[in-house]
C-alpha cells in the first residue's frame, strides 16, 4: 500500500526529480489537463463541475498518502508534489486551455508558490497532509484569480 500513496504523493514519480521536483509536479499538472482536454475527457470550462469534483478527489487522495508517508517522509516533504499538481489544476479552473494561457498560469502558480504572498505560508503550518496541500491551492486560487484578470484585460484590449 504504501507504493500507492509513494506513486500518488510524488505525481506519478515527479517529486523524485533531482531538480525542481515542484516544478516537476506542475508541469505533470499541465500534462494531466491538456491529455484530459484533448481526449475530450474533462475541460476546464466545458465541464467545470466534473473538473472540480476531479481536483477534490485529488486532493483527498494527496492528503491521505502525504498523512501516511510524514512518519517516513518528515513534514513537508520536497517529493510530494501532487499539491503542485493539485494547484496547477485551481490555476486554470474556468480557463481556456491554450499554450499561452497555460503558461502565464504556470509562470503565475510557481510565482505564488515560491514567494507565498497574502497568507500562503501561513497555510503550511496546519498539520499533515492538509497544510502540504492548503498552501498550493490557496497560490493557484491566487494564480487563477490574477490569470482570469489578465485575459479580460487583453480580450478588452484586443477585442475591445
Amino acid at each position: 500500500m504504501k507504493f500507492i500513496y509513494k506513486i500518488t504523493a510524488t505525481a506519478l514519480g515527479a517529486g523524485y526529480s533531482p531538480f525542481a521536483p515542484g516544478t516537476a509536479g506542475a508541469i505533470v499538472g499541465c500534462i494531466a489537463l491538456w491529455l484530459l482536454e484533448k481526449y475530450n475527457i474533462i475541460s476546464t470550462t466545458n465541464t467545470p463541475l466534473i473538473f472540480i469534483g476531479l481536483i477534490l478527489i485529488t486532493t483527498v487522495m494527496g492528503i491521505i498518502a502525504t498523512d501516511k508517508l510524514e512518519e517516513e517522509w518528515g513534514k513537508d516533504p520536497s517529493k510530494v508534489v501532487l499539491d503542485e499538481v493539485i494547484g496547477m489544476w485551481i490555476t486554470m479552473m474556468f480557463v481556456p486551455l491554450s499554450f499561452l494561457n497555460v503558461l502565464i498560469g504556470f509562470i503565475l502558480f510557481r510565482f505564488f508558490d515560491i514567494a507565498k504572498p497574502l497568507g500562503i505560508r501561513k497555510l503550511e503550518s496546519l498539520k499533515g497532509g492538509v497544510g502540504v496541500m492548503a498552501d498550493d491551492m490557496l497560490a493557484g486560487i491566487y494564480a487563477n484569480i490574477t490569470l482570469q484578470i489578465l485575459i479580460a484585460l487583453l480580450n478588452n484590449f484586443y477585442f475591445g
